[in-house]
Order: C-alpha cells, then sequence, then structure tokens
C-alpha cells in the first residue's frame, strides 16, 4: 500500500482537523466530544429524524467527533465547507453513464474481516467512483452500511489498488483503462488519475456506523496485536476452566475446541424424549434423515411431528422466570498437547455446565430485550429468546464479556463484534462438511455460521469458544485501510442532513431493498453490546411487524432521494446498487427516484458471470444485481423548463439534454449491445415522467412524438442519437459485423403493441402470418391480473390492413420488393403487387396513427369508467392500458382522488408492478396530502 495507509494511529505531535490545529490527536477528539456533548443536551437535535436510542454517555463513548458519531453528525456540513468545491456552471462536467457491467468477488480481506448483512466489494464501487470523480470530490452514501464506498473512495489514491483492477497507471498518475474492439484488438483510454476522494457516510444503524468508522480508519497493528495478546492471556488464565474436558484416562484435562447441541423433543406418541442429534443424524448415510424412529416407542416419526421440550429457570440477570427450549450437548471435540479427540459428554462436562449456571458472571452483559419482529419471532417461540444474554451459552457470555471489558478501543471492539453471532446459538455445523471429514475427506471446516438475513436457531447448533476465535479473528479482523479524516460518518435518517444544497460531487448508495433484509433487527446483538440502538421508526423496509407496505418503504426511500438530490451538484450522478428479484420492489425504487427529481440513463449488471438482460422490456427479468445511473439536470434544463412553461419546445429541450447523457456506445466482449435507454419509447416515458414530476400536462401524443424525435434526431439500429453522438457509434458500429437487437418480452397490453409494432415494421403480414409469432409470445410472463387481448382487436385498434384498394402503401411496398425478386420494379398499382400486398397489416403514418390513438384513447376511457362504478371490493382482472388512460386523464384533470379511489380497487401487486401508474398514484397522494 502507499503512504495514504500508513499507520495513523502511530502519528504525534500537531494534528490539523477541518482548519484547525490541535497539539495531539486526542486533543482533537476531546475538544470535538466537548461539543458533541453540548449539542446531545440540545432537545431540538435530538429530534433529528433516525436520531438513535442510546444515551448521551454511551454515544459519547462510541464516537470519534468530527469524523464519526454515534448519531446525528452536526460537523458533516463543517466538513463538506472544509473540503468542497463550491458548485460552479461555468466549469465544465461532462459523463456519461458507467455502462460497463462489473464482476467484483467478495472474498477479499477487507469484506472477510467483519460480517455484515450486505456488503457491495470496495473494488466494485472503486470503478464507479473513478468514473464520475476527481480526485479531492466528496462522494455521499446515505445508506453506508460498513462504509464500504467509504473505503472505496480512499483506495482510489492507493495505485496497488488501482492497478489491481486491470488499469495501468503512468507516472503522472493518469488511470487507463483497456479496451477491446470485435478483432480483439487493445486500446488503453484515459478513465481518471489517482487520488483519494473524501466521503460522507451516513446509515440509521449505529452498528453500522460503527464498522464504517473502522474500515476506514488506519492503526497500529503492533500495538493492536499487542493489545489482543495481553486480553487473550489475561481471560484465557481467568476463564480456561470454563472449557475445560477430562480425557478418556479420566485423569488429564483437555480444552474444548467446540461443541455440537442439540435440541430436546417429546414423541407425540408416548411421550418420550427423544434428542434430535441421536435419532436424525446417520453418519453411516452421511444424511441429516427427515423422517427416524422414536427410540421408545418405534413410531416412525418426522421433525414437524415432535413436541418440543421446555424447562423454566430463574434467570438472575433480568430478575425473572424464563422458559427455554431444552437442548443438550452431544458431541465435544477437545484438544490434549497439541492433539484433536472427540467425545460424548460425559458425568463431568454437565457437571461443569451446571457449576456455570450456578456463578454470576461478573462482567457486564447486555439484557436488551428482543423486539417484536419478522426475524426475531424464530428465536423468541421456537427457543424462548427474549433477551439478548440468551443467545449465548453462559461460558460463551462469559468469556465473551471478559473480554468486551478490557476492549478499550474502537479496533478491539471491532474484532470482538466480529466473533459475536459466531458465538452464539445462531451458529449452525455444515454437516456436509461434517459427514465428510467423517470419512476422512477434506471439505474444509464445518463448525458453522448463522444463517446470512435471518435470526434462526437451528435444532443442531455449534457452540464455538472465544479463545479459538481470537485465535483466528486478531489478524484477519485487523483492517488497515485509511485515514478517518478523509471521511464523515453520521448515524440517523438519510431524510435529513445537514449538508448545503447543490455541494457534492457523486452520490453512490446500496439501499435496503423491500423485505430483503430486516436491518435493524438482524444487528440486534451487535448494538446491544454497543449499547447504540438503531431507531427504526424511518428504517426503508417493508416489514408488517413496523407496518411498513410497499407504500411506507417508497414513502421512505423517496423522501431519502429527494434529500440526496438537494445536495447533489447539478449535471451529476448517482449510483443505485439494486439487489431484489420482485418488479413490484424494482418499480419502488425506479419511481422513489424519478419523484425525487433524477433521471435514469442506464441499467448495468454488478457480480455477475452471465450475460446482460433488458431490464425496461421485462421486469421479470430482474434476476440478478442491476445498477441504476441516474443523473440530476443541470440548473440550465430547469431553468428553460421553467419559464417555457411546458410547450413542445421543452420536449424537445428535454430531449436533447437527456440524449447528451446517455452512452453512445455498449459493447461487451467485442459485440454492440442495444442501448435501452435510446429506444424512442423510453425516450417518451422519461419525458412524460419529467413533465407529470412538474405537474404539467404533456403537450403532444406519444405519436407526435415518435414523428418529431425522427425529425429532429439522428436513428441507428432503433436507437436515437444526438448528430454529434452518432459519429462514435458509427465508427465502432462499422468495427461489428453485427447489429444490436433488443430483446422483447411481452407481459402486458402495451408490450404487446411495442411488439407487434417492431414485428410489423420489419414485415408487413397478413393475420394468419401474425398470429403463431403472437402466441409464442403470451407465455409466462404475462401480468397476472391483466387481460389477455384478442390479436384482432389490438390489430383493430393500433394497425391499419390494406384492402387491396388503392396503391400499395410505402411500408408494404418497400417489403415486398425487398424480399420477393419477382415483384421488383413494380409500380403500387401493379396487380401483381396488389394481390400480394391484401390484407397485409402495417404500422399507420403518424397522421393516421393519431386518429388511431384518439380512438384508442376514446374506448379506453369509456372502459375505465367501468372500473370507476365498479362497487365489488377488488378488480379481478382489468386492462393496463385502461387504468392508465384513465389514470392519466385524471391527472391532466387534478382529479387526484379519482386516482386514489380506483387505485384501491387494484390489487396491490399490480399496482406496485406498474410503474406508470405507481408514479400517478404516488403524486396524487402527495397532492392530496398537500392540499393541492
Amino acid at each position: 500500500m502507499s503512504d495514504l495507509f500508513q499507520n495513523h494511529a502511530a502519528k504525534s505531535g500537531p494534528v490539523e482537523c477541518l482548519g484547525q490545529t490541535f497539539p495531539s490527536d486526542e486533543a482533537r477528539r476531546e475538544h470535538y466530544l466537548k461539543l458533541l456533548a453540548e449539542k446531545l443536551k440540545d432537545p431540538a437535535f435530538r429530534k433529528i429524524e433516525g436520531f438513535p436510542v442510546g444515551s448521551d454517555e454511551d454515544i459519547l463513548a462510541l464516537s470519534d467527533p468530527p469524523y464519526y458519531t454515534a448519531c446525528p453528525n452536526p460537523f458533516i456540513g463543517v466538513f463538506v465547507q472544509h473540503y468542497g468545491k463550491p458548485y460552479d456552471s461555468s466549469v465544465p462536467y461532462s459523463k456519461e453513464p458507467f455502462a460497463a457491467d462489473v464482476s467484483e468477488g467478495r472474498n477479499d480481506p477487507i469484506c472477510n474481516a467483519h460480517s455484515y448483512h450486505t456488503k457491495v466489494p470496495p473494488k466494485a464501487v472503486m470503478r464507479y467512483i473513478l468514473h464520475y470523480t476527481n480526485p479531492g470530490d466528496l462522494v455521499f452514501d446515505g445508506f453506508s452500511g460498513t462504509g464500504m464506498a467509504g473505503v472505496a473512495a480512499q483506495l482510489c489514491g492507493d495505485q496497488s489498488a488501482v492497478q489491481s483492477l486491470g488499469y495501468r497507471v503512468d507516472a503522472n498518475g493518469d488511470i487507463f483503462g483497456e479496451t477491446r474492439n470485435e478483432q480483439g484488438e487493445t486500446k488503453w483510454e484515459k478513465v481518471s488519475k489517482i487520488g483519494v476522494r473524501k466521503s460522507i457516510l451516513n446509515d440509521l444503524s449505529p452498528a453500522a456506523t460503527f464498522l464504517a468508522h473502522n474500515f476506514n480508519s488506519a492503526s497500529d497493528p503492533i500495538a493492536f496485536e499487542a493489545k489482543v495478546k495481553k486480553i487473550y492471556d489475561e481471560v484465557r488464565a481467568e476463564c480456561a476452566w470454563l472449557y475445560e474436558t477430562s480425557h478418556t484416562d479420566g485423569v488429564s484435562k483437555g480444552q474444548i475446541n467446540y461443541a455440537l447441541w442439540s435440541d430436546v423433543f417429546n414423541c407425540p406418541e408416548c411421550a418420550g424424549e427423544i434428542v434430535f442429534w441421536n435419532v436424525a443424524v446417520d453418519p453411516d448415510a452421511g444424511e441429516v434423515r427427515e423422517r427416524f424412529d422414536c427410540p421408545h416407542c418405534s413410531k416412525n416419526l418426522n421433525k414437524k411431528a415432535l413436541e418440543r421440550v421446555w424447562i423454566t429457570k430463574h434467570d438472575r440477570l433480568i430478575g425473572a422466570t424464563v422458559k427455554h427450549a431444552k437442548q443438550i450437548p452431544v458431541l465435544i471435540n477437545y484438544t490434549l498437547n497439541g492433539r484433536r479427540y472427540d467425545k460424548k459428554p460425559d458425568l463431568g462436562d454437565f457437571a461443569l455446565l451446571e457449576k456455570i449456571e450456578e456463578k454470576d458472571i461478573p462482567y457486564w452483559v447486555p439484557i436488551d430485550e428482543l423486539p417484536d419482529g419478522f426475524n426475531t419471532r424464530q428465536p423468541k417461540y421456537s427457543h424462548g429468546i427474549t433477551h439478548a444474554h440468551h443467545f449465548f451459552y453462559k461460558r460463551n457470555l462469559w468469556a465473551l464479556a471478559a473480554c468486551w471489558s478490557r476492549a478499550d478501543s474502537p479496533e478491539l471492539k471491532f474484532m470482538f463484534t466480529s466473533m459475536m453471532y459466531k458465538s452464539t446459538q445462531l451458529c449452525a455445523p455444515l454437516m456436509s462438511n461434517y459427514f465428510a471429514a467423517l470419512k476422512g475427506q477434506n471439505r474444509g471446516g464445518w463448525v458453522g455460521k448463522e444463517r446470512t438475513g435471518t435470526l434462526y436457531c437451528p435444532s443442531i447448533h455449534s457452540e464455538v469458544p472465544i479463545f479459538p476465535q481470537i485465535s483466528s479473528r486478531s489478524s484477519s479482523a485487523f483492517v488497515n485501510v485509511g485515514k478517518i479524516e478523509n471521511v464523515a460518518i453520521g448515524t440517523s435518517s438519510t431524510s435529513v442532513l445537514d449538508i448545503d444544497s447543490n455541494s457534492l460531487d457523486y452520490v453512490f448508495i446500496d439501499p435496503p431493498f423491500g423485505a430483503n433484509i430486516n436491518y435493524s433487527e438482524m444487528s440486534f446483538l451487535w448494538e446491544a453490546w454497543l449499547k447504540v440502538r438503531t431507531n427504526n421508526k424511518t428504517e426503508a423496509i417493508e416489514n408488517d411487524i413496523q407496518g411498513k407496505g410497499a407504500n411506507e418503504y417508497r414513502q421512505i426511500m423517496t423522501t431519502c432521494f429527494k434529500e440526496a438530490y438537494r445536495i447533489l451538484k447539478p449535471g451529476r450522478w448517482m449510483t443505485v446498487e439494486f439487489s431484489n428479484t420482485k418488479a413490484s420492489v424494482w418499480n419502488n425504487i425506479q419511481t422513489a427516484i424519478s419523484e425525487a427529481g433524477f433521471i435514469v440513463a442506464n441499467v448495468s449488471a454488478l457480480d455477475k458471470k452471465q450475460g446482460s438482460i433488458n431490464a425496461y422490456i421485462s421486469t421479470i427479468a430482474v434476476k440478478q444485481d442491476l445498477v441504476i445511473s441516474a443523473y440530476k439536470p443541470n440548473g440550465g434544463l430547469e431553468n428553460r423548463f421553467e419559464s417555457s412553461g411546458g410547450t413542445e419546445d421543452s420536449v424537445w429541450d428535454f430531449v436533447r439534454t437527456h440524449l447528451s447523457y446517455l452512452p453512445t456506445v455498449k459493447v461487451r466482449n467485442g459485440s454492440l449491445e442495444f442501448i435501452a435507454e435510446r429506444d424512442p419509447r423510453i425516450i417518451f416515458d422519461r419525458m412524460v415522467a419529467w413533465f407529470i414530476r412538474h405537474n404539467v400536462p404533456v403537450p403532444m401524443s406519444t405519436h407526435e412524438f415518435q414523428a418529431g424525435l425522427l425529425q429532429r434526431f439522428v436513428e441507428r439500429d432503433g436507437m436515437i442519437f444526438l448528430p454529434d453522438q452518432v459519429s462514435e457509434y458509427d465508427k465502432k458500429r462499422m468495427q461489428v459485423s453485427v447489429a444490436p437487437q433488443m430483446e422483447m418480452f411481452v407481459s402486458d397490453e402495451r408490450s404487446a403493441i411495442d411488439w407487434l409494432t417492431d414485428f410489423l415494421k420489419r414485415r408487413p403480414s397478413t393475420y394468419q402470418e401474425i398470429h403463431t409469432d403472437f402466441i409464442s409470445q403470451l407465455g409466462a410472463g404475462w401480468k397476472k391480473h391483466e387481460s389477455k387481448p384478442e390479436l384482432a382487436a389490438l390489430l383493430e385498434d393500433n394497425f391499419i390492413e390494406y384492402d387491396g384498394t388503392g396503391e400499395v402503401p410505402s411500408q408494404i411496398h418497400s417489403y415486398l420488393s425487398t424480399n420477393h425478386k419477382d415483384l421488383r420494379g413494380l409500380e403500387k398499382n401493379s396487380p401483381a403487387l396488389v394481390a400480394k400486398a391484401k390484407d397485409r397489416w402495417y404500422v399507420p403514418d403518424p397522421n393516421k396513427a393519431q386518429d388511431l390513438e384518439k380512438k384508442r384513447e376514446k374506448a379506453l376511457l369509456k372502459e375505465f369508467d367501468h372500473y370507476r362504478a365498479f362497487t365489488g371490493r377488488r378488480l379481478k382482472e382489468f386492462r393496463l392500458e385502461a387504468l392508465r388512460a384513465g389514470f392519466r386523464a385524471a391527472w391532466g384533470n387534478k382529479d387526484y382522488q379519482t386516482i386514489i379511489d380506483i387505485a384501491k380497487k387494484v390489487p396491490d401487486e399490480a399496482l406496485q408492478e406498474d410503474e406508470k401508474l405507481l408514479t400517478l398514484y404516488d403524486l396524487a397522494l402527495t397532492r392530496t396530502e398537500d392540499g393541492i
């Protein structure tokens, strides 16, 4: 690593902090702790959205101000003013979205240092930061988790880290990336420049920001190892007896490496006790049986048929009687004189456990009550775990508490939190590896870990002592990544930030996605030990226990995106990493981004190994992690729109600006890809969303828009370009043999019409010729509540059939003369040509299309009136196009209540999975709430 990552803690003497000089780093910390302590006394400060649950003393103990606070960071504004550069519209900035797919593994020392519920590899984030920013720029992550965006921003200043991504760095610090054409020829193009970027990190979770602080700080590795050794020696001397076990000679004592515990059940037939391990685990067959016989009555059973055995005891820590699931140790692995042995627990082992139970732990341990939640119900009701200390067997709790009492630095607490979940009853053995080990096969460790994304207590679980964990974690848990002065970290909701508008250079966000992970529940144990807990009122998740569905999730995300929009400089970019396969969540995120004011310019893949997908044509195709690139329009566009009042000129001004932000070329493995955002239909949708967000009627129909688009801009391979962009595309197009093709997914009436339009443009056809191909498109991807239209009706309402009267239309003439040698050179009224053209459907020219569109719109609104008159609870089947037409008409009439009323009749999943309906519904809710 470079000088950037030298030992920060070893510095002595004066230090500079945000323009002030202090005699030492400790003096800096004491100065800002006093300021923070005064701030904590302000009631208004504590009312900030997302202020965590914790005492002043505990918040101050965790914090390292001004760079990190375990509460809203009141110094972030000063950090931005000190390091940032004010927005200057005269300074040129022009970046296409980062359009390449990114594949970076998570198995690196930084990612492995401490687990977390989700974590984007910092090297993946580096590529985006290098593309969008310059050295010294300010990067913001409002859902920062463990702070990987901050790590990535710092690593942009480390030459070896940059080179590990495949970039080249010259003597001037310029970074070059490799590109290849279809012939495999290599070209190196300048990407960026070496240099640290500053970062502002914010998260609702105190556990997350605590980890982010550690990941983004440098320490003294020698001093750290010395402290760990001291703690290890002291605690082992004091607590080794907790893990003693007798050897088979009955005299020697070994040290337990790990123990396996099993749940105990009752047989429903004879009420005899059944140890699950004894009946279900079959070492010879190498499996955990689904069915087994009761050892008492031979009744054939499965686990679901068993009744759990409960034990009742007095819990001295909380002063109450508790009921826990009965568990017993069934296997002990221990070490004696350097050799490992396995044994079944003996009387001495059970006597030791009883002795431990009778004693009081002489250290503080967390006794926080487990909140009622989606993830907390399983340990509560399956095992009786109601408080934080119940997750641990008592000897592990004792030893961990002894270590924690000696952890007097952030990096030591970081190491012990990294061990925490593996020290609990949540840790499950990897049974396949266990069976392989019995056969002498090396399949890796089998002691196991907790299940990710949930708090699940398995029926067979591993008790992993503290000491071997310290030995294995002391070096891997040490992170020496950067300098804390390069980051500012706060703990609060991203909905309200003490940052000036138009002041940050780039936003990277990996937010929660729907109900994927309940972060506050999953961080419960860490935060219980840290003594500061998440205030989950504004946690952006779907959680029935918290009373948050898809609407609440979207509203919270919209508020956060609006704040990100406010603080980002005009013309700059936001990257959103998306990892949810549900179309409803995809639409909620896109709607929230759009309502905040951002405009989506590209979607690419992250961490993926297979081919690309077209995320816009079919939301059901979202099967992998995606990255959304969205920009904040520059002030010129906004100002011109306000002055023009939403005229036709505003439409083309928006399109012209939007096209300038889109990628000109996307190449994968030397082949050109279709750029979905340059599809005329997608451009129209973006324009309509822009007008709707400004509460201005769209001044033209889709057919008028499509016609005007082709008059003003350049079309290539179904994509629209600015005149000064198309030469670059044409140059690349000449180097490849196959034109990029857009995939079409038919899932509703609108996409069916789009498919027919593309089909008939290429091949004007008769009904019979269309029918077979069309029917093959109506597969499993069709939306659940959308009524399937008849092909004849779609053709009649949207296209024109040549009846053999008059000249053959140009579109049909061109197709036939190109594909039939005997028809070439014939006049348009030639009998042979007319005969061949008769009964073929074709795409109408814009003037005739407008008449069809008006006719169709009238029919759709008539059908919408039927929905309005519907008196039942929910519409079971409907036409999305009729709903869209009705919502648009109601919006134009400022009849927001109709939108809300009809939305209540539509199944929730249908509304959530349609971005157009969802946007109008959400904006209608906002208008009625604001009294507009």
